[in-house]
């Protein structure tokens, strides 16, 4: 069941470049907002995209490789990066990670509520938005 989910959240965030949103069964919803070359760095480029867990839902283990910056609009998540502890985060509410950083848990607090939160990267242009971690 991992190696599945592994699969479409990777199949995800490999539509990202395409412009489609792809959304799975207990596993995230990802709908791409924007992306922008940014001029005063070259070579760099900021992705904007807005993930949805559904009830219980969450991501397998990744990275970015990217400067990750996270808003959550709707519902509660759980995040946590290697070394970190694990915190609960709630509408209104940021987190960040650097490019080094290894997310083990991005989930759903709930198991009955949806949750919905905003990301925007700032990554090497065409790189990938996510790399699974194994």
């Amino acid at each position: 069941m991992k190696a599945v989910l592994l699969t479409l959240f990777v199949s995800a965030a490999a539509c990202l470049h395409g412009g489609i949103a792809f959304a799975a069964e207990d596993t995230a919803k990802v709908t791409p907002l924007t992306r922008k070359d940014l001029p005063n760095y070259p070579g760099k480029e900021g992705l904007m995209i807005s993930v949805e867990y559904g009830p219980g839902g969450s991501s397998p283990i990744h990275k970015h490789e990217a400067n990750a910056f996270v808003y959550v609009l709707e519902g509660s998540i759980v995040m946590q990066v290697k070394g970190e502890k694990a915190v609960t985060l709630s509408p209104g509410e940021t987190y960040y990670e650097s490019p080094s950083d290894i997310h083990l848990v991005s989930r759903n607090a709930s198991k009955t509520k949806p949750a919905k939160f905003i990301v925007v990267l700032l990554k090497n242009k065409n790189a990938p938005a996510v790399i699974p971690v194994k």
